[in-house]
């Protein structure tokens, strides 16, 4: 029975391929846990743990506690991975991935990792030379917006905000569209154009003059981010340690 088609160009699984693996896969995850708990009677945890997340989790969650924790558990790796799509984590075999709360499915298991989220519009003097700051989101479509590209999509992001319990969006327009907020802040201290960004991201900036906030009674807050896993899945020892270590206690 043929499990993959095969062209000149590419690979792919057949649907035999796909229920096989549907079938076996739990049984190679009990032995995985298997192993696991062997590896537990250790006196400290060891392994390597797969996560993907946004290149801005790595700045706001994982950048200033990862260096105790490595230093904690030199037996333990950790392998992080900037994907600011939706991954599914089962079919590319990580241990958890990250996201903020509002976008976690149902059927995954979740644990909090980072206080809450507030974004905010940017720009330097540089560009704001001239030009009218924006007073409303509306007032946007007459700026040079920096768009952020969805992976999963392809689609744009339309800029979230929220004012007196009112919500709403706006697809902005500009000459540059980027994959990540960490370009996009650049893009912004370039004086290319106005960012959509986490406030915590780029408020050394804001402080030191090189960037400037508007709208800022607009900001929307969302919530924090959040480790999550599938509820099949019996997490190792490692992962346990790493998840108990980067819990978010306010």
């Amino acid at each position: 029975m043929r499990l993959l088609s095969r062209t000149t160009r590419d690979v792919s699984p057949t649907v035999a391929e796909e229920r096989l693996v549907e079938s076996i896969q739990p049984h190679f995850e009990s032995i995985a846990a298997g192993i696991s708990a062997v590896s537990a009677l250790r006196d400290k945890p060891s392994g390597e743990i797969r996560i993907v997340c946004p290149d801005d989790a790595v700045e706001l969650v994982f950048r200033s506690r990862l260096p105790a924790f490595l230093r904690d558990y030199p037996d333990i790796a950790v392998e992080l991975i900037v994907d600011n799509g939706f991954t599914n984590i089962v079919e590319r075999q990580f241990d958890a991935g990250v996201r903020l709360g509002e976008a976690i499915a149902r059927d995954m298991v979740a644990a909090r990792i980072g206080p809450d989220v507030s974004y905010a519009v940017v720009g330097s003097p540089e560009y704001f030379a001239g030009r009218t700051a924006p007073l409303t989101p509306h007032d946007l479509t007459d700026h040079n917006c920096v768009n952020l590209r969805l992976p999963t999509s392809g689609g744009l992001y339309a800029w979230e905000f929220e004012k007196d319990g009112r919500e709403s969006s706006v697809r902005v327009e500009g000459q540059l569209t980027l994959s990540n907020i960490g370009s996009a802040i650049h893009a912004a201290l370039d004086g290319v154009g106005l960012a959509y960004v986490p406030r915590d991201l780029v408020r050394p900036y804001v402080d030191s003059g090189r960037l400037q906030e508007v709208l800022a009674d607009w900001a929307p807050t969302f919530q924090g981010y959040h480790l999550y896993y599938p509820s099949r899945r019996h997490p190792s020892p490692a992962f346990s340690t790493f998840l108990e270590a980067f819990r978010y206690r306010r």
